[in-house]
């Protein structure tokens, strides 16, 4: 592939695309603020710069080059200055392929390509080529490697290569993974920010009469709108979570994981054995009284565009007594997951409870100087939210120190923890205290490790005592010096 090659045109509307989202929320609020005669000159000037952006487009697409020369891909790029880059073959991590809706329809996919030091994007991106064109660069570019072929078994091609350990979602299962996401919380938060940036455009009229006629339905039909729209919010995340992790498959190979999902965007993503640094164990609060967790890795390097939420999913979902041998055909080495931890002192409870409740407690203050009739609800949710929360976060939390691994389960906001890292991974060991931790004989452990883009990725147990954190100090200590010997 020494020739030099350009992307497919379709390249040009992906880049005309990209050019009009920028600036979206501008042109919408330009349709409701010009008005009459001058929404016809709005128009005018719109087609002139989306007429313009297609010319840079074009100019763009044909100044863009890349090839294979010497062990290395070679792009060249730029309109008015002429910029070269050359990536080596050693250098390249991973090499992911996706297909979005309109490259499924043209038989296309997009070439992303990270490297040890890759930062906020892939190192390089090939936006638009041909599929069989990007599986022959990955090929050409992974030389001596069977990844590829792993990735033509999965698209159902031809091959010779003997078959690997797969796994995939089963409908059943991927149904589940959908009504139990909890993804509605996310769709909540935007619709409230999409909201508060277009509030401002509504007439104060308009905005009061609506209030005043969403207030004399009732306080009956009132909820029963809210039951209706959060179970329309429900519905779309079910639908999220379904076009996301459909057809979802996972396969080994000597050296690297390959996971193929999606239904609408096909992804192929590479994760490199190697660059795993943790395996976790996710059990949200929906999905832990059914027994379903979540198993995700934490990769070093990589960009921040992967869509897994700075982690790598390995899989959606799964029974909690499948984990073990799910990881002894996939990652061995993490196989034998004991969750018989070390639990946290039984005085460490009000420390947890106190982090858990200050939130409502200035919640109970504000209600309480503005509606004190409605105090009630801050009280209600602190003793659900605030006290409760606490209670599971330290009835969750524990460690266990087994051999060159280490174990430890912590509690988010809703979701419960288990991560196993091995000594080889951990960059730092920490212990923190402060003043009343040291009342109590309790300090807090942290662990990092590499992460996304390079930066490190901490995970911390709080209020351990103090003599297990000696523990775990003498175990970093010592299995570094038996390393360094």
């Amino acid at each position: 592939m020494s020739e030099a090659k350009r992307l497919h045109p379709v390249s040009i509307l992906f880049d005309l695309i990209f050019s009009v989202r920028q600036f979206i929320l501008p042109i919408i609020i330009g349709f409701f603020s010009f008005r009459n005669d001058s929404l016809v000159y709005y128009l005018l000037a719109l087609a002139g710069l989306l007429l313009l952006y297609f010319v840079i487009a074009i100019i763009v697409w044909y100044r863009f080059t890349y090839r294979v020369v010497d062990d290395e891909l070679r792009i060249e790029h730029g309109v008015f200055v002429r910029k070269k880059r050359h990536i080596s073959k050693n250098r390249i991590q991973s090499i992911d392929l996706t297909s979005g809706i309109i490259h499924r329809i043209f038989h296309l996919t997009k070439v992303e390509i990270e490297t040890a030091g890759t930062g906020m994007e892939a190192e390089a991106s090939l936006s638009a080529v041909k599929r069989a064109e990007g599986e022959a660069l990955r090929r050409e570019l992974k030389s001596g490697d069977t990844g590829a072929a792993v990735n033509d078994e999965l698209d159902n091609e031809t091959s010779e290569q003997p078959e690997r350990p797969h796994s995939a979602i089963s409908p059943k299962r991927l149904f589940i993974a959908a009504t139990t996401s909890g993804s509605v919380g996310v769709i909540i938060v935007f619709a409230l920010t999409g909201f508060s940036q277009f509030e401002q455009f509504i007439p104060e009229e308009t905005f009061k009469s609506t209030f005043n006629w969403a207030i004399g339905l009732g306080l009956v039909i009132i909820i029963t709108l809210a039951v209706l729209f959060l179970l329309l919010l429900w519905l779309l995340g079910i639908a999220g979570t379904i076009i996301k992790y459909g057809k979802f498959t996972i396969t080994r190979n000597e050296q690297e994981l390959f996971i193929t999902r999606g239904l609408l965007e096909k992804k192929q993503i590479t994760i490199p054995l190697r660059r795993i640094q943790a395996i976790g164990i996710q059990e949200t609060i929906i999905r832990q009284p059914l027994g379903y967790v979540t198993v995700f890795a934490e990769i070093a390097g990589g960009s921040m565009d992967r869509g897994e939420d700075f982690s790598s999913i390995l899989f959606p979902i799964m029974k909690e007594e499948e984990v073990n041998d799910f990881l002894a055909v996939f990652l061995p080495e993490y196989a034998g997951v004991d969750y018989d931890l070390r639990p946290l002192p039984k005085r460490a409870r009000k420390f947890y409870m106190l982090r858990a409740s200050w939130p409502f407690l200035l919640l109970i203050a504000a209600v309480g100087w503005l509606f004190l009739k409605f105090i009630w609800i801050p009280v209600v949710l602190l003793v659900i939210g605030g006290i409760g929360l606490g209670w599971l976060r330290h009835r969750d939390g524990g460690f266990k120190v087994t051999g060159k691994r280490v174990t430890i389960r912590y509690r988010g906001l809703l979701s419960r923890n288990t991560v196993l890292m091995y000594h080889k991974r951990i960059q730092a060991y920490e212990k923190k205290q402060h003043k009343l931790q040291k009342w109590q004989n309790l300090a807090t452990a942290n662990f990092s490790i590499i992460g996304t883009m390079g930066a490190g990725t901490h995970f911390t147990v709080k209020d351990l005592a103090v003599s297990d954190t000696h523990v775990l100090s003498d175990w970093y200590s010592r299995q570094r010096t038996r390393t360094d010997n």
